[in-house]
């Protein structure tokens, strides 16, 4: 994407820190809020990080969405995982360019979009989904961000194998984690990650007890709070609403018997 805003650009239109608007600029297209019109028209070759007024004469700026803004606006089937999670996962399972992940519980394809965008170019995201209609809202998610290449989604129970072999990491977002453990181990290289996000420690201890059953070790759960503060110099305060418990995330590595 270049400096300025061309024809066809996906825009971020932020008028503060709640109301934010996700665009493809075409021209002739307006943009209708109750703060006014914006003529996509003026939009095309002003450079990102401008200023540009609505016809009330409200001021918005133009930013570069992020792929955490295209999140945002997915169609959702299902709840996502929160970035705090989907920030402790990726950091603690060692994922980066080149991993090579099977993720199962893709639901509207929020995790899978972050884990795409981690692993491409040379890495590769295979996503288990035993929704057919959460498959096919997830591919058209995966499509508008541009990711769907770096994707392999799969209408499979994974609780009935993995196909895959030598991964890098699996991570699952389902009610039975447990079931996958032996799948997840003959998936697995030597010390890769078995991860599950789950909202009850009645889940996480029935997972930890088949995970130390099958060798795996290094096992740890962590649970992230997210707090945001009000931006303001004179009332500078935490705000009154905050992410709490969303879920608790297990890690553990594949261990190999001697």
């Amino acid at each position: 994407m270049s400096g300025v805003v061309k024809e066809g650009d996906q825009v971020l239109l932020v008028l503060d820190w709640r109301r934010k608007y996700l665009i493809k600029v075409k021209s002739g297209g307006e943009l209708h809020t109750h703060k006014g019109v914006i003529r996509h028209d003026d939009i095309i070759g002003m450079p990102y990080g401008s200023v540009i007024k609505s016809s009330t004469g409200r001021l918005f700026h133009v930013a570069k969405p992020r792929l955490i803004d295209f999140i945002e606006k997915f169609s959702r089937p299902t709840q996502i995982i929160y970035p705090k999670d989907a920030g402790q996962i990726i950091m603690y399972a060692d994922i980066g360019p080149g991993s090579k992940v099977v993720e199962a519980g893709t639901g509207s394809g929020a995790l899978t979009a972050v884990l795409a965008s981690i692993v491409r170019p040379d890495g590769h995201v295979y996503s288990y989904e035993v929704n057919e209609r959460f498959l096919r809202e997830a591919k058209k998610n995966l499509e508008r961000v541009g990711l769907l290449s770096y994707v392999t989604l799969k209408l499979k129970d994974v609780t009935l194998g993995i196909d895959e072999r030598d991964v890098d990491a699996v991570i699952l977002d389902m009610p039975t984690p447990w079931l996958v453990v032996e799948h997840a181990r003959n998936a697995l290289k030597g010390s890769g990650f078995f991860v599950s996000f789950n909202p009850t420690l009645n889940q996480v201890s029935k997972t930890i007890v088949k995970l130390r059953e099958s060798g795996f070790f290094d096992i740890r759960v962590v649970e992230v709070f997210e707090r945001e503060y009000q931006v303001d110099p004179v009332a500078l305060r935490p705000r009154t609403l905050m992410i709490g418990h969303t879920g608790y995330i297990l890690f553990a590595r594949r261990g190999i018997s001697q």
